[in-house]
């Protein structure tokens, strides 16, 4: 049966539209369980119906014909109820409906089993026999199995008929795809697909008489790729912040480190031609980044590859062609590599909708750095067919709209307006407090790391950097950064603050995203070894870390230092423990050290019940709302099955939060959160209302959250939390929180939440 049901799906998705997909399954599903009719009724929730789309056995005119209410007869029951209805005599049972069109009079065996895509009832796949017997358990099994299974095949296969009818004039209309990532923003323009350059992974390997001379060539290509990433870098530099442009020296590191150039050098002296060995080179060590689990990390593997093409296109001496970019360009792709985003010119891209992807990528960090809009892991899309396309990109609602109706694109050009007219009309307020009507006063952070412009934080009105991700730097070396090249990368940083705060995160890796030089391999990487939990148990990797950052605070007073994951207040004083120690040894040493402020990450959910322990400890708590609502509710949310159930206005997140402000406020520490929460306006609404002292976010949000801040009155937000608390659900609590924003005159800030 495994090897049918394969088939089964392989030649449904070969098909070319909805209705072929739907003829094909009832002929091969009849086939190989020999029943008398196989039909498929599809649901439209919009009319109430249940329609015959395909059958093989009943009346071929009852097609598109025959149409059941929702709930009727033994087809509707099996939908209603979501679940297989199993019956041997059909007429016999109480919900059976006869309808004289299907001709079905002599058809007494009946089993339906639901069509359900992300727990959406949207077709039922039945079969039927002549004589009275109840279809056996294989059979029911065989047919559950594949209705699972057509789930996802029917929804390829209305997309591709949708986009059939999208080329009639006759049949216009509009089509939406749904992603689980994005850069924010909105954009309208054509579609340009790209699609990968000939496969590193084919080049053959082939044995060279001159291992010298292959070696001179490859280093001849590494050198004038150096130079034109130089180039490229300059292009860009009136465009993207310094932090942002940091992936060119990020790709210069990977052109000179031991793993990519010195180990093709190898191969190649080993007596295998250039690009043989960069393509054994390259594939092995992007290898190692796709097998990790850290979404992150995994984005890693796609720069690797991207940069092993760009050699290999030099070394083959291929010409690139030059394509046409309209002047309004969405770059579409089944995976936009870095240097196709870079091919488009500035001033003509407008968006970017790719198939695989999530906001982790350096694509998608790129994208925010140009203030591009993207939606990313928009898994049924067909990138093939929709070249030359108009394309909407919603980076808030993350959607794509293709070819969008005549009212719906001039709404579109209204809010993309509306949009630029909002941004430069905040600038005013880059200056001026986060303080409401009523004189409550928040601080305002910037989330920063590798890709963080920190001059643009310093020059942006923030009053500090609430989450600096030190671990970045880590990614981008083939080894851990000694203590002296940490301790001038953490002054550049405080020097540009200055007197700004800025929290410097100790090292935050391991199990779901290990080092590449570091490797950790777990069954359960997200409750594996990680954060606070390696740098405990490497001492002298997490001293080294410490020296450095507190050799940096005793130039610059504005040092805080973050510890994250702690879960317990043993762990948190083993960490305490080791800070003091590397303080006296810098001392000891003659280092001037000030002691710094120090502080936790909640995200551990036993940190939150542990919190009136914890506080007394440290001298501030930075609630890390991302990490927090995915141990809290078990969900993955870069994980398009699940994502859905990501919500951090979810009751029991605004709970945990609520209870960790309240410790802190007991304790007389401040408390913060960092995070989509942070720069989320319904969530800020209800985070500054329970009394959090302080928001750090991406600088793309901030003028819009101090908008918000400054035109409300704190005292109005208390009852807008009660009332949240006392609510079952996150949907109902984010209309109520973006109810009162609205009356407030705030519903542009509307389109920034989810």
């Amino acid at each position: 049966m495994l090897d049918i049901l394969r088939r089964i799906v392989q030649d449904i998705n070969a098909t070319r539209d909805l209705s072929e997909a739907l003829n094909l399954i009832v002929v091969e599903v009849k086939a190989a369980i020999h029943t008398d009719v196989c039909s498929v009724y599809m649901t439209d929730h919009t009319r109430g119906e249940h329609v015959l789309m395909a059958t093989d056995g009943l009346r071929p005119g009852a097609v598109g014909k025959v149409r059941l209410k929702l709930g009727q007869g033994l087809t509707g029951l099996a939908a209603t109820r979501a679940e297989p209805v199993n019956v041997d005599n059909a007429p016999a049972h109480p919900a059976f409906r006869y309808i004289a069109a299907t001709g079905e009079a002599p058809f007494r065996g009946f089993i339906g089993v639901p069509i359900v895509r992300r727990r959406k009832v949207f077709g039922v796949l039945v079969s039927q026999q002549r004589e009275q017997r109840k279809y056996t358990a294989d059979e029911e099994s065989f047919l559950v199995t594949l209705a699972a299974q057509l789930a996802g095949c029917i929804n390829q296969a209305e997309i591709r008929q949708a986009l059939e009818r999208l080329d009639d004039d006759a049949l216009s209309g509009t089509l939406f795809l749904e992603g689980v990532a994005s850069a924010r923003g909105l954009a309208i323009g054509e579609a340009v697909v790209v699609f990968p350059a000939t496969a590193l992974d084919r080049v053959p390997d082939k044995d060279i008489d001159d291992p010298e001379a292959e070696a001179s060539r490859f280093r001849q290509a590494v050198a004038a790729e150096l130079a034109e990433l130089q180039r490229l870098s300059e292009r860009m530099r009136l465009l993207l912040a310094a932090g942002d442009r940091a992936l060119f020296d990020a790709y210069g590191l990977l052109l000179s480190s031991d793993s990519l150039v010195n180990g093709t050098l190898e191969r190649i002296i080993a007596g295998n031609w250039a690009p043989g060995a960069l393509r054994a080179t390259v594939l092995e060590y992007a290898n190692i980044f796709a097998e990790m689990d850290d979404p992150y990390l995994r984005e890693r593997a796609a720069d690797i590859l991207d940069l092993g093409q760009r050699l290999l296109d030099r070394l083959q001496e291929e010409q690139v062609v030059n394509r046409h970019y309209p002047d309004h360009t969405i770059l579409m792709g089944e995976e936009i590599s870095v240097s196709q985003l870079l091919d488009v010119p500035p001033e003509k891209l407008k968006g970017l909708v790719s198939v695989r992807g999530t906001g982790t990528s350096h694509v998608a960090l790129l994208a925010r750095g140009l203030g591009v809009p993207a939606v990313f892991g928009v898994s049924n899309l067909p990138p093939g067919r929709l070249n030359g396309r108009e394309v909407a990109v919603d980076g808030y609602t993350v959607r794509v709209c293709i070819q969008p109706s005549s009212a719906l694109r001039q709404e579109y050009l209204k809010l993309i307006a509306e949009e630029a007219e909002l941004s430069r009309g905040l600038q005013h307020l880059r200056d001026l407090p986060a303080e409401t009507l009523d004189e409550h006063r928040l601080e305002l952070h910037a989330n920063s790391g590798l890709f963080a412009d920190i001059a643009a934080a310093r020059n942006s009105g923030v009053q500090g950097v609430g989450l600096y991700r030190s671990e970045l730097h880590f990614f981008l070396r083939d080894r851990f950064p000694g203590e002296e090249e940490q301790a001038t990368i953490y002054t550049r940083v405080l020097r540009i603050m200055e007197p700004h705060p800025v929290v410097l995160r100790t090292l935050d890796v391991g199990g779901d995203k290990p080092l590449p030089y570091f490797p950790i391999s777990e069954q359960n990487p997200f409750l594996g070894w990680r954060g606070i939990r390696i740098s405990l148990d490497q001492p002298d990797l997490f001293k080294t870390q410490l020296r450095a950052m507190l050799r940096a605070g005793a130039v610059y007073p504005n040092l805080a230092i973050l510890f994250p994951m702690i879960g317990g207040v043993g762990e948190l004083s083993e960490a305490l423990d080791l800070l003091r120690c590397s303080e006296v040894e810098l001392r000891e040493d003659g280092v001037p050290v000030r002691t710094p402020r120090v502080g936790i990450m909640v995200e551990v959910p036993s940190a939150v019940y542990q919190i009136d322990r914890l506080v007394r400890m440290v001298d501030f708590v930075s609630v890390g709302s991302n990490d927090l609502t995915q141990y809290l509710l078990a969900v993955d949310r870069n994980n398009d099955r699940v994502a859905k159930l990501y919500d951090p206005l979810h009751p029991a997140v605004l709970l945990a939060i609520r209870q960790v402000v309240e410790g802190g406020q007991a304790a007389g520490k401040p408390v913060g959160v960092c995070g989509e929460m942070a720069g989320d306006p319904a969530s800020a609404l209800l985070l500054m209302a329970m009394g959090v002292d302080s928001l750090s976010m991406n600088l793309g949000s901030l003028l819009k959250i101090k908008w918000m801040i400054r035109s409300i009155r704190y005292e109005a937000t208390q009852d807008v939390l009660a009332e949240a608390m006392r609510m079952d659900n996150a949907a109902a609590i984010r209309e109520h929180a973006n109810t009162f924003l609205d009356q407030q005159g705030l519903s542009s800030l509307l389109r920034v939440g989810k």
